[in-house]
């Protein structure tokens, strides 16, 4: 090659990637301005299907005790807000349900010693005519704590709730117990795996010799995410219980609540232990019950009530979108989020029943992304990006009018600068609508915000009954993404043409 060829080879291996990385109407300056990365994608087929209830709520168990949170039930507001979130499980569980005993009179609970009786037919009425009229489907979670003297569940008060609830033709599923690896600390009274599997199989057969319920679904055992690699008592439980569940559901929490901190929710290594976690539920169900499905029963950003001006402002949509992209991605079912409303900071609703930032990602979640997963991988120059986070569905065919073979991409941006997302050729010609979400205020003090901009306008409710419409912006064909510093979006590519979306 001449010296002239090979300056001239230099010079358009310059100018191509110069066009490559900044569009040509961008100036040098805005091209340091940015993280640029680059996608790669594979639309040909599916990854993964998830349930299409995928994001659920629940509300805690300990609300029984407090009858302002129990009557806020009767909110059509309240109503109006769990309604745009379905199709979606409602979980009603927690520590609490451990405690609580039913008769037909009154629910009684005991826990640390502090006695309180309650109205158990209007409880149970309130909670089923609140999920009824928001098309929620209520799991119910049972007292496992009741025990006959060999140690084994005492399903008696159950049945009188069971023989109550048929009564009245309540249709729901139930749970049994909550986080029984902590049976011993809350209770003093110890259940192992084996014996657990074995109180499901008798509450399975109790459902079976029922009209209503013999076809109802059974989801447990809601053990906390696995400590220092122990599966024991999992494994014990899937011996001898796992064809009594419809679906295997364990907890998890990134942080504490107690000692976390605003950098721990935008870390991406403190994301990836999602990963991590759900690797090992999912190997020990795998030897055990191959093909069982896997939820996270209940899931937030941090344990202990959530993180106190952190899991109720803007920066918990890092964690919570991260959630739904990644648990998808690696195959979870179902994403029970903690809670819907009233209890700790982690609530999508506040105690005044206004929407969060994490409502409205919530929505926009529905109402954009369908249940089948998508491959795709995002880089930048220097290799793998990590501070952008992607993932990619078919769009949701059941909620928006977009053409079949339509995607949704979604993405995170942990970082303070903007990102610039090359689209690849196979969809760059499409276009589509962009939802960009971000704080009310600008920089890291917008992080501590409880309000949430969407295109640049601050989303509240139009009145008790009326939610925004939540439109996006024109996606001109052919033009990069614009991700602003510490946000996230949704982009529908409504000319994709995907062939696993048809």
């Amino acid at each position: 090659m001449s010296g002239i060829s090979i300056l001239a080879f230099v010079m358009i291996s310059i100018l191509s990637y110069g066009y490559y990385v900044v569009a040509s109407a961008e100036s040098a300056r805005d091209e340091w301005n940015f993280e640029s990365v680059n996608l790669n994608v594979d639309l040909s087929r599916v990854l993964k299907k998830v349930n299409e209830r995928f994001l659920s709520v629940a509300i805690d168990a300990s609300l029984v005790a407090e009858e302002k949170f129990m009557y806020l039930l009767t909110s059509p507001k309240l109503r109006t807000l769990a309604k745009a979130l379905t199709p979606a499980f409602l979980r009603f569980g927690g520590t609490r349900q451990d405690f609580m005993t039913f008769n037909p009179t009154f629910l009684h609970s005991n826990e640390n010693h502090k006695n309180s009786v309650f109205d158990a037919e209007c409880a149970v009425d309130l909670l089923y005519s609140f999920t009824n009229c928001s098309g929620l489907d209520l799991i119910f979670g049972l007292n496992e704590l009741l025990r006959t003297s060999g140690n084994s569940w005492d399903s008696s008060n159950a049945r009188t709730l069971l023989q109550y609830c048929e009564s009245k033709q309540y249709s729901m599923s139930w749970e049994l117990g909550n986080e029984p690896n902590s049976y011993e600390k809350k209770a003093g009274i110890r259940v192992d795996g084996y014996q657990l599997g074995q109180d499901f199989v008798q509450l399975r057969k109790i459902l079976q010799e029922s009209k209503l319920y013999h076809n109802t679904g059974l989801y447990g055992p809601d053990i906390s995410q696995p400590r220092d690699h122990r599966r024991d008592l999992l494994e014990g439980f899937l011996e001898s219980g796992a064809e009594a569940i419809d679906a295997c559901t364990w907890h998890h929490y990134y942080v504490n609540g107690r000692d976390t901190s605003l950098e721990d929710f935008l870390d991406p290594e403190v994301l990836n232990t999602l990963a991590l976690k759900t690797h090992e539920v999912m190997e020990t169900i795998e030897l055990t019950s191959p093909g069982k499905k896997v939820w996270l029963g209940e899931t937030s950003s941090a344990y202990g009530g959530g993180a106190k001006g952190l899991s109720d402002t803007f920066v918990a949509g890092f964690m919570w979108l991260d959630k739904l992209g990644l648990g998808a991605k690696l195959g979870l079912d179902v994403l029970i989020r903690q809670v819907l409303f009233g209890s700790g900071t982690y609530h999508l609703v506040d105690e005044n029943l206004d929407p969060l930032p994490d409502y409205w990602l919530s929505v926009l979640y529905k109402r954009l992304v369908g249940p089948e997963v998508l491959s795709i991988e995002a880089f930048s120059i220097l290799g793998k990006t990590k501070r952008v986070r992607v993932y990619l569905h078919c769009t949701n065919k059941k909620s928006t009018s977009y053409k079949s073979g339509a995607v949704t991409l979604f993405a995170l941006n942990l970082s303070k600068g903007p990102a610039r997302i090359s689209v690849p050729v196979t969809i760059s010609n499409s276009t589509g609508e962009a939802f960009v979400l971000q704080s009310e205020q600008p920089g890291e003090e917008g992080l501590y915000s409880k309000s949430v901009k969407l295109n640049g306008e601050v989303l509240k409710m139009v009145d008790e009954r009326t939610l925004p419409s939540l439109q996006g912006t024109p996606l001109p064909a052919g033009e990069h993404l614009r991700l602003p510093g510490y946000s996230f979006a949704f982009y529908v590519l409504s000319e994709a043409q995907a062939l696993a979306c048809r």
